[in-house]
């Protein structure tokens, strides 16, 4: 059954870096937001005469947990309509349509593999709502690794959380690598991270989040690697 059109309430606004904002937007017709951690919600924003050209699309960042409040965390587009709507006119108080949840980029129902997670920008967000799911309900699992993509080190979504995460997770591990950015990590792209990370080939699952030409080239290299089509699963943004 497709979701219905609801109206949402945004709570709480936060400059998370310097062209990222996170949102927490309450659905106050619905009692309990019950949604899998990796969908998404598509809000009809009031930027086009046609329907379908006002509809956006955005990961969930937050963890299921009963009540009626989601967080997203969009990046301002240059150009963009939908996030110079965000950026410029909604505010604490306004209130938006959405409709969701949606998609299948989701867990497995077990986590019987190695599981590298690869994500650019706010491409994150469903990654950070998984991971915490996983920890929250003490979830069976392998070796779990985030590769972050960012271009500077202020460009990092969630940084403090994610490394408190990986003290508290048994088998997490948080690889952020700077592509315009010297520091004390890793520098380049996510792609240099997984490929030494698999230099064994050993079973895994990949999950890719993120802007078209990072997965179009992570999925070429993982089945240059030698892994499965079936072993790669894609969540396009953009």
């Amino acid at each position: 059954m497709i979701p219905q059109w609801q109206k949402g309430i945004v709570r709480q606004m936060e400059q998370a870096t310097p062209n990222t904002r996170r949102y927490w937007i309450e659905l106050p017709e619905t009692e309990n937001f019950s949604f899998k951690p990796g969908q998404f919600v598509t809000l009809d924003l009031p930027i086009h005469e046609q329907r379908n050209r006002r509809w956006r699309s955005y990961s969930i960042a937050s963890v299921p947990d009963g009540s009626n409040v989601i967080e997203l965390v969009i990046v301002h587009v240059e150009h963009g309509a939908g996030t110079n709507y965000f950026f410029s006119d909604v505010k604490e108080g306004c209130e938006l349509t959405l409709r969701g949840p949606h998609g299948i980029f989701t867990l497995p129902q077990q986590i019987e593999k190695e599981m590298f997670l690869i994500c650019t920008g706010t491409g994150i967000a469903p990654f950070r709502s998984m991971a915490k799911y996983i920890h929250r309900h003490n979830l069976p699992h392998h070796n779990l690794h985030l590769i972050y993509g960012c271009r500077t080190k202020d460009d990092l979504l969630y940084a403090d959380e994610m490394q408190l995460l990986e003290k508290e997770l048994p088998g997490f591990r948080y690889h952020p690598t700077l592509s315009r950015e010297s520091w004390s990590g890793r520098t380049g792209y996510v792609h240099h991270v997984y490929e030494e990370l698999c230099s064994d080939r050993q079973p895994a699952t990949f999950m890719l989040c993120g802007w078209r030409n990072m997965i179009d080239e992570a999925k070429h290299r993982l089945l240059d690697m030698g892994y499965d089509k079936k072993d790669i699963h894609l969540e396009l943004y953009g």
